[in-house]
């Protein structure tokens, strides 16, 4: 296994350099390891670069969806008070109605109040007539008992008379207490409503529309102030939202410069280590070029033993499992992966103390089966199971891409990778092609700390 390793690594470099190099002396030993360490410096400081341009990006894309949600909610604040300004116009009219329709009652009023002064006057005339007729009939009844039997008949109409003016008295009494009361309540109800400019006081009804009045006025010059101040924010929101497009454009255009930075200290990593000098990323790329060896003969292996099908082997109808944040999904070799995978992938831990993981992905970046201490259950927190949860996960950013579909020898990167919770180290990584019976199956993952 360790003839085909450097005999892949001598292959490139001979693709490379086009033309066989001669040994390099022992101070050239000493800059090619420079120039490494050098590159390797270079391209953390590029990677944490990269890194926090594009959490910068990040941050600024919420921003432009916030800005953008927030001038959505003030036009709708400004429509509410447009028509909180309609209903209150709406509801000022309708009071106005209201007073003139009780200025008329109350009119009635006052007209209803002198007839039933009328009434109690002609009451009480006609309780004076009762109460007189009542004398006379009194005297006549006395005459007539005086005129013995000849007014007898006479005193009988007499007393009937009397009786009558009786009632026609009580009548008259009840009915100017009637009317005294109603006099009062509609009175009262009179000095509510009335309207009287020479007043010192308006009526408490035309008091209480008045302030109703006051406070529908209010409302609307507080709603034409607030539609003012609306207006001014989306003004100002637009502008805002301009500028941090322009900002969020800038930093796109910084983040390809800085992946291009990034490349490029790659790249010089890379020859230097195709030279065929031993440097301080030779051990990972030995490690990563011969974990990928073993997985793909264990791959073919199982293909030719039937324990799978070539279908379910490349399988990349990926199957969300439900209730995983992030999200984690199945295919139909994930039990062979779980089966074969972590005999290679786990003894490459105790390569060095620096080794991060070592895992199999294919070729669009799923990891069906990582590390074990990285393979714990999700938790429902994010940030514990962002960092310890990665298994059955679709890992497709620009460096996980890259190892997958890598069919170069080796590839060697260098990225920032998320902890969770916020926290972020910066890494190597080494990747080499895991090819099963000459089709390009994904890659190893080795990713190591500087």
């Amino acid at each position: 296994m360790l003839m085909f390793k450097r005999a892949l690594r001598d292959r490139a470099v001979q693709a490379l350099l086009e033309a066989p190099a001669a040994p390099p002396q022992p101070d050239l030993h000493a800059a090619i390891r420079s120039i490494s360490q050098q590159a390797s410096s270079i391209g953390r400081e590029a990677a944490e670069v990269r890194g926090l341009l594009d959490d910068t990006s990040q941050a600024s894309q919420r921003g432009v969806l916030a800005v953008a949600a927030l001038a959505t909610q003030v036009k709708d604040i400004n429509a509410a008070q447009n028509g909180i300004s309609a209903t209150s116009n709406a509801g000022l009219g309708a009071v106005e109605r209201v007073r003139v329709a009780v200025e008329g009652v109350g009119r009635e009023v006052g007209d209803v109040v002198s007839t039933l002064r009328e009434v109690a006057q002609a009451a009480q005339s006609i309780s004076q007539i009762a109460l007189q007729t009542r004398l006379v009939a009194f005297n006549a009844s006395v005459e007539a008992k005086r005129a013995g039997d000849a007014g007898r008949g006479f005193g009988v109409v007499a007393d009937a008379v009397k009786d009558l003016a009786g009632k026609v008295e009580t009548s008259s009494k009840e009915i100017m207490r009637t009317v005294g009361v109603l006099d009062k309540r509609i009175g009262a109800l009179a000095g509510q409503i009335r309207v009287d400019d020479h007043a010192a006081q308006r009526g408490e009804f035309h008091s209480a529309m008045a302030q109703v009045q006051d406070a529908v006025a209010s409302t609307i010059a507080a709603a034409d102030h607030s539609r003012t101040i609306c207006s001014g924010l989306d003004a100002q929101m637009a502008g805002i939202a301009a500028e941090m497009g322009q900002t969020g454009r800038a930093l796109g255009a910084a983040m390809k410069r800085s992946e291009s930075f990034l490349e490029v200290s790659e790249r010089l990593i890379e020859l230097v280590a195709h030279c065929g000098i031993e440097t301080e990323d030779t051990p990972f790329i030995d490690a990563a070029i011969e974990a990928a060896a073993q997985i793909g003969e264990l791959l073919e292996e199982a293909l030719h033993g039937r324990a799978i099908s070539p279908a379910s082997l490349f399988d990349e109808a990926y199957q969300p499992i439900p209730n995983t944040r992030p999200a984690q999904h199945t295919t139909r070799f994930v039990e062979l992966a779980d089966r074969l995978f972590p005999q290679v992938q786990e003894p490459v831990l105790g390569l060095s103390p620096k080794v991060v993981y070592c895992i199999a992905a294919d070729r669009n970046g799923y990891v069906a089966t990582h590390n074990k201490k990285y393979s714990q259950p999700q938790r429902g927190d994010l940030a514990w199971d962002t960092a310890n949860s990665r298994y059955r996960r679709i890992f497709d950013d620009r460096t996980g891409l890259a190892s997958a579909r890598n069919q170069r020898p080796f590839l060697l990167q260098t990225y920032r990778r998320d902890m969770g919770g916020g926290t972020f180290i910066v890494m190597k990584e080494a990747a080499a092609p895991i090819t099963v019976q000459g089709r390009h199956w994904g890659g190893v993952r080795l990713a190591f700390k500087f």
